[in-house]
């Protein structure tokens, strides 16, 4: 089973750093996993986000947020939209369905005795 994660949403802060007190260098990424077999894709139903600044080259954690970021947070979470929850079958879904549904008709046709 692989999985995939897809950006959803990435935003440019103009907010301070907690760190190293840059205006320039903050950025939101929100991300999404999505697994896939080989029968089908589906997306997780969470949402991953991340604060990253570019001027110190630090993740900043919600821990060192101020009051701010945290209204900006908000924002930009509402504004980054979760993939819609789907299940999409492959082609080997199909065939094995088809497969075993050849099968029990034929277990039921020769257990069944004909009068």
């Amino acid at each position: 089973m692989s999985s995939k994660t897809h950006t959803l949403h990435t935003s440019r802060l103009k907010n301070n750093c907690p760190t190293c007190f840059g205006t320039d260098g903050l950025e939101f990424t929100f991300t999404q996993e999505e697994k896939e077999t080989p029968f089908f894709k589906k997306p997780a139903t969470e949402i991953n986000h991340k604060l990253y600044c570019h001027t110190c080259k630090n993740d900043i954690y919600p821990v060192n947020w101020t009051e701010d970021i945290e209204r900006v947070f908000d924002y930009n979470k509402k504004i980054a939209e979760t993939n819609k929850q789907y299940l999409k079958v492959k082609p080997l879904f199909y065939v094995l369905v088809i497969v075993a549904i050849v099968l029990v008709a034929a277990i039921v046709y020769l257990l069944i005795p004909t009068v």
